[in-house]
């Protein structure tokens, strides 16, 4: 158990480092040697649990993604029972998190870039798609699977732009809001042609 224990401490502590020094240096600028020095550990110690750069950094990435899906609501945003308001506030609050620096050197810069375009895509629907399926279905209502699953892949791809966007504008919030008002209308016109 002690075994156990130390040894999720140890993978616990180079993820923490890791994601540090990714956010902050970004995935080229960062070595293991450096990581393992910050842990306090051997750099063996890391390969041992990472069996490269890459994969550790596929683990960071993939934390940061979790934890960018479990910004918390606000308040006003529990208290939302029209779909369509659910999803503006959904991708306003990721649209945010998202501008945060060292997210968007993980998420949007060396992600993809470290990944590849078709893994990043799997973990960002692995963490995205599922509620995003739920909540564009129940706002749409009377659309059939497929069309369902069509606006899924354009609202995600959408909010991947906007937030590449936001990330590199001098005002994100005020971008990201102004995104998130556009995407309700255009789900609203959506809705409104399936409601016929």
């Amino acid at each position: 158990m002690k075994q156990q224990h130390r040894r999720e401490a140890t993978i616990s502590s180079i993820l923490t480092v890791a994601r540090a020094a990714f956010g902050t240096r970004g995935f080229a600028a960062t070595t293991i040697e450096s990581i393992a020095e910050d842990c306090g550990i051997a750099k063996g110690a890391v390969y041992h649990h990472f069996t490269s750069k890459e994969a550790l950094f596929t683990a960071v990435m993939e934390a940061v993604q979790v934890d960018v899906a479990r910004v918390p609501m606000s308040r006003s945003d529990a208290r939302l029972t029209d779909p369509l308001d659910q999803i503006a506030a959904g991708v306003l609050r990721y649209l945010i998190a998202t501008s945060n620096p060292d997210i968007r050197r993980i998420l949007l810069i060396d992600g993809p870039a470290v990944v590849g375009w078709r893994k990043w895509r799997e973990i960002d629907a692995r963490t995205f798609a599922t509620a995003a399926r739920r909540a564009i279905a129940s706002a749409l209502g009377k659309a059939s699977a497929a069309q369902i699953d069509s606006v899924v892949h354009l609202v995600m791809g959408s909010v991947t732009e906007a937030a590449l966007v936001c990330a590199t504008s001098p005002r994100p919030k005020a971008r990201a809001r102004a995104f998130a008002v556009e995407l309700r209308a255009m789900l609203e016109g959506l809705r409104a042609q399936h409601e016929k």
